[in-house]
């Protein structure tokens, strides 16, 4: 299932580029970061996303791993410690 998703991405990326990622990122909502497909792309269980990000690692997939390392600082961003 990772490797699909990672084969996905790539296919996807090849047609429509992510435009670059600003950091510090600008809103938690991932659409008004990046485009809606990427969005929705990574709109996954954390266990499959955390699984991607190592997967973008280990092959060196600098887009997918910037856009799935993005999404978790959304999901952490403006929370206390207790709360992530």
């Amino acid at each position: 299932q990772v490797l699909r998703k990672v084969i996905e991405f790539c296919e996807h990326h090849l047609q429509e580029p992510m435009t670059e990622i600003e950091k510090p990122l600008k809103s938690q909502n991932m659409a008004d970061v990046v485009q809606k497909w990427y969005a929705d792309f990574v709109d996954l269980e954390q266990v499959l996303l955390f699984e991607l990000i190592l997967a973008a690692n280990y092959m060196d997939i600098k887009p997918l791993l910037d856009l799935t390392c993005a999404t978790v600082a959304s999901m952490i961003k403006g929370k206390t410690p207790e709360e992530i």
